[in-house]
């Protein structure tokens, strides 16, 4: 054995008092025993900690289930109050006191306290009290079991003998936690119900507070090495310290700014510095035997990676097999405004999708790298939400069917993607999107929960610009079901906030063919908000009753008896407004004027969420007093 390992092993092993015996071992320290034991065992009591606490959360999600579809009507059989079968809306004055609402109050006050009680870090940061117990406690975990029984036999209290390497072991044995909460073939979403999207802040929560233990760990080392410099020549202390210093990097580049204004600069540094740190990490927990907490991270990535290979050679399996058909599968680009890019796509064989899910595009002649993907949400349905009365492009004219990108039918029959441009790829994309192009795309999907509102008697749906891709298509989800029966929605709000009423072009058509086939007895607001401040909205209501696209058709079209479509704006239940919405106000209105069950669901900017969670904390008189039961759908905008 080297010298310097010889002085490692004297910092972790205190010199037994009293002789050794002359034959056989040395005998060992009790303080060493304590330490070795302690530090084999408290990993595995965190473990069934967290284990416990998944079970836990899995359980109420599947209470939560049971609950809905017990206590929900049948579609088939929900009937509306009287009030609202004569034209009116359910009146609050008719509510009153019943000690059977105590269980539905109860329920909306945990809503109001875990999900909308928050706390708010500067403009981007913003934690729900559930995320803040979920943080506090996961942290407090691992500190107790770090600096619990840390006095030695002589009485020395936090002796760094007991504490120092069960940092490491104790931050080693959550890696594959952490690993398999970054992945999107998720098993704890499967476990608990909850998407992993949503997982991902625990992921990163996880991973900071491990990549803080660590440091613990590599600080008290530094310390003890002091006095024996030549321990830094060991292989297994320097791959220690490199992967440690990949864990720094990788969480450098993972805050949110970063993320977000370099989201590919994140994406290639994530991936690199993960591997080295897992390597660097195995190898040197593999020195004292714990090198089999970190190997399963291997296994868990690998097996994500798998099951997305698959996927994609599956759904685009017409693109590996050189088809004559292959070129039906590029999608079309078309750029809406220099900020925004749709993107058709026919879709792919047995690609089946629900309302507000996501799937991951690759495009290797705008990616910088061909295994690039990124996420987007679906803006259009599933032909099973197909509305009746949609008539679908004729087959075998691909090229038609995509140069009218405009039309309703892809809403209904293929992918439609409403994509922010930002740097980059996206920014990459547009300029393919202003010629017009078509791109060649890799589908990897769809990921994501979709929220059940079958079950809701009110459904409000609020979007910030391209939020605007997730509530159309569960827009267009809710009239398939209420169509088909599946669903008691009697009131549906779709809320949309824009910045030029040019935007309204994006959706336009496919929101007027929804009211034109919308079930009558489905009360339908839409309400779209212009935030640009010189915007005349009387006018553009005048100019926008005659139909769609007037500029670019000319008055001997019309003279030759050309039909005008339909206008969004002549429905009376579509209202255009200028300047930022009330949301406070609105919602606050739909609470006093509902019963049952009342959802609100929300893809926007971090101020939209701030704003619809603080209107929504409504009071516990509320529900006691025959008000609603509300749930709050809100979903991540952007990269962040």
């Amino acid at each position: 054995m080297s010298n310097a390992t010889s002085s490692f092993n004297a910092i972790s092993t205190p010199a037994p008092s009293g002789l050794a015996p002359p034959h056989g071992p040395p005998p060992v320290s009790p303080d060493k025993a304590l330490r070795i034991a302690r530090t084999r065992a408290y990993p595995h009591q965190l473990w069934w900690l967290i284990a416990s606490f998944i079970a836990l959360i899995a359980i109420f999600q599947f209470l939560s289930w049971a609950l809905t579809k017990v206590s929900s009507r049948s579609p088939s059989k929900a009937k509306k109050p009287a009030d609202a079968e004569v034209g009116g809306t359910p009146s609050a004055t008719l509510r009153r006191f019943s000690w059977r609402n105590v269980s539905s109050a109860l329920i909306n006050l945990y809503r109001v306290v875990a999900f909308r009680w928050t706390l708010e870090i500067g403009q981007s940061y913003t934690l729900n009290l559930a995320e803040v117990f979920v943080t506090c406690g996961y942290i407090v975990a691992l500190f107790t079991w770090e600096f619990v029984n840390t006095t030695n036999i002589e009485g020395m209290k936090f002796d760094p003998n007991y504490w120092t390497s069960r940092a490491g072991v104790l931050a080693v044995s959550q890696f594959p936690l952490v690993t398999a909460l970054g992945t999107k073939n998720n098993v704890i979403a499967y476990i608990t119900g909850i998407s992993y999207d949503k997982l991902n802040y625990v992921h990163r929560m996880t991973a900071r507070v491990v990549f803080v233990l660590l440091w613990v760990h590599a600080g008290g080392k530094i310390h003890a090495f002091a006095e024996f410099p030549t321990v830094w020549e060991e292989w297994f202390v320097r791959v220690g310290l490199t992967a440690l210093i990949a864990f720094s990097i990788l969480v450098l580049v993972s805050l949110r700014p970063i993320r977000a204004r370099m989201y590919e600069l994140f994406y290639f540094t994530h991936f690199l510095m993960v591997l080295i740190m897992l390597l660097g990490g195995y190898f040197h927990a593999n020195m004292l035997k714990q090198g089999t907490y970190v190997w399963p991270s291997f296994l868990i990535w690998g097996l994500d990676r798998f099951i997305r290979f698959a996927r994609v050679v599956y759904y685009n399996h017409l693109y590996f097999g050189f088809s004559s058909k292959a070129d039906q599968l590029d999608a079309s680009v078309e750029l809406l405004s220099p900020h925004f890019v749709r993107l058709h796509i026919h879709r792919p064989p047995h690609f089946n999708w629900t309302p507000g899910q996501t799937a991951y595009l690759a495009m290797p002649s705008v990616s910088g790298n061909p295994l690039e993907m990124h996420p987007f949400t679906i803006a259009s349905v599933d032909s099973h939400y197909q509305l009746a009365g949609v008539k679908t492009p004729a087959t075998g004219d691909v090229e038609k069917k995509f140069s009218e990108a405009n039309d309703v039918a892809p809403y209904w029959k293929e992918l439609v993607f409403l994509i922010n441009v930002r740097e980059g790829f996206t920014k990459r994309l547009a300029g393919i999107a202003e010629t017009e192009g078509k791109v060649k795309v890799l589908i990897d999907g769809p990921y994501g929960f979709s929220p059940n509102l079958d079950h809701d008697d009110t459904v409000v749906l609020i979007a910030g610009g391209s939020g605007v891709s997730f509530t159309l298509s569960t827009f267009l989800g809710i009239l398939s079901h209420v169509q088909n029966k599946k669903s008691i929605c009697r009131k549906l709000v779709f809320i949309w906030t824009i910045r030029d009423a040019s935007h309204i072009d994006w959706v336009s058509k496919a929101l007027t063919k929804a009211l034109e086939l919308a079930p009558s007895d489905l009360e339908i607001a839409i309400r779209i908000y212009v935030t640009a401040p010189d915007t005349n909205v009387d006018a553009l209501r005048q100019v926008k009753s005659w139909g769609e696209d007037d500029s670019i058709h000319s008055s001997e079209e019309t003279a030759i008896g050309r039909s005008r479509p339909p206008s969004l704006l002549n429905f009376s239940a579509v209202q255009l407004m200028q300047g930022r919405p009330d949301l406070h106000g609105l919602l606050n209105e739909e609470v006093a004027a509902s019963t049952g069950r009342l959802s609100v669901t929300v893809c926007g900017s971090q101020g939209i969420a701030r704003a619809c969670r603080k209107a929504l904390r409504i009071p516990l008189s509320t529900a006691l007093n025959g008000g609603p039961s509300v749930v709050l759908h809100v979903e991540s905008f952007g990269y962040a």
